[in-house]
């Protein structure tokens, strides 16, 4: 099989590009990539030596695209992923690259009459109905009650078939409109796809940022001993996400990848569900543990623009189709996280200090 990954030297691109050539070794792998978010410099060298060949290029870019021979699979993992990206300026580069950069990727895939999977987000669901759900306020977290006022809501989190009007941030606009252009492909184009809307995602190698990337940035900020904030939620910390490990999210993928057939067409809520979840305070606890170190955290209880309280996976859906679940829990992320940055805490200062 050849696979084209686009966002290949990101974190997600990467991890699953390494992770097929270890379990496929005769997969021929182009990581494509235009190294524009700090950090992603890093994975180059991780990728060749693995034999993975590396493509500077932009998804805005179709004649980036040129060098690429045909493939049988693209996994559409480029984007810009900050909720916040385009709020405070120009969304001109989100557009064109979570939008108009995956409609590219839809034409080379279609050239080649490709494999197209692609990583949506959970950003797609609306703010204002999300807010609208009923949850009650435990001792160190938010927890979403049994019944709700919504459809495809309920203890378990969000299903697919939670309401889709309402704004949601530019991010989440961006991939919801790519989203659509891909059904359009599958049922006029006869273009085999799978969209896959994936919780918060994280492990190893992830440049973690307040914006995106909360896991490791919680990590890192204990492992260099720095300060962090409760924010919004009156300072509590009990906003609460689930998490899904990369490795949990690439045995996902790599089933899809080899049984098309069976999720064509196919919206999938994949996250770590209320198994795999966790609140900013019960998170601080866990880091506390694994790092041995104690950071001072500061209550803001001014909200940020596009919060909500608390995003959980629904994976019945998902888990019914294809028999995939999450695996990895929220400690063992922290550790493999903790011995990461040990491992390289001076060539990763710079990004995550």
């Amino acid at each position: 099989m050849k696979i084209l990954i686009t966002g290949g030297a990101g974190f997600v691109g990467s991890s699953l590009a390494l992770n097929l050539k270890k379990n496929y070794p005769s997969y021929e792998i182009y990581a494509l990539d235009n190294l524009k978010r700090r950090g992603s410099e890093l994975n180059i060298n991780r990728l060749k030596s693995a034999g993975i060949e590396f493509v500077h290029g932009d998804i805005r870019s179709k004649e980036d695209f040129d060098v690429i021979p045909a493939v049988d699979a693209v996994i559409e993992a480029s984007a810009e992923p900050s909720v916040l990206a385009g709020l405070n300026g120009s969304p001109d580069y989100l557009i064109n690259t979570n939008l108009v950069g995956t409609i590219n990727c839809l034409n080379f895939a279609l050239k080649h009459k490709a494999t197209f999977v692609f990583l949506s987000t959970s950003r797609i669901y609306p703010i204002k109905p999300l807010e609208k759900l009923t949850y009650q306020e435990e001792e160190t977290r938010f927890a979403l009650t049994e019944e709700q006022p919504l459809p495809g809501a309920n203890a378990k989190g969000i299903s697919e078939y939670f309401p889709l009007d309402g704004a949601r941030s530019l991010y989440g606009a961006t991939k919801l409109a790519s989203e659509l252009m891909i059904h359009e492909y599958n049922e006029f184009y006869g273009l085999k796809t799978v969209i896959n809307r994936c919780g918060v995602l994280t492990g190893p190698w992830q440049m973690g940022k307040a914006d995106q990337g909360v896991m490791v940035l919680w990590v890192a900020k204990h492992f260099y001993e720095q300060q962090l904030a409760y924010i919004g939620f009156n300072g509590t910390g009990k906003q609460t996400r689930d998490m899904l490990h990369v490795a949990d999210l690439y045995r996902l993928v790599d089933w899809q990848l080899h049984h098309i057939d069976q999720v064509n067409g196919e919206i999938l809520n994949v996250g770590g569900g209320v198994e795999v979840s966790t609140s900013l305070v019960e998170l601080t606890k866990i880091c506390q543990e694994v790092t041995g170190k104690t950071i001072p955290i500061k209550p803001i209880t001014e909200g940020r623009t596009a919060d909500i309280p608390l995003y959980i996976t629904d994976n019945t859906k998902v888990t019914e189709m294809t028999g995939w679940k999450p695996e990895i829990s929220i400690r063992q992320i922290v550790e493999e996280v903790h011995e990461w940055l040990e491992e390289n805490a001076e060539q990763l200062s710079y990004v995550l200090k």
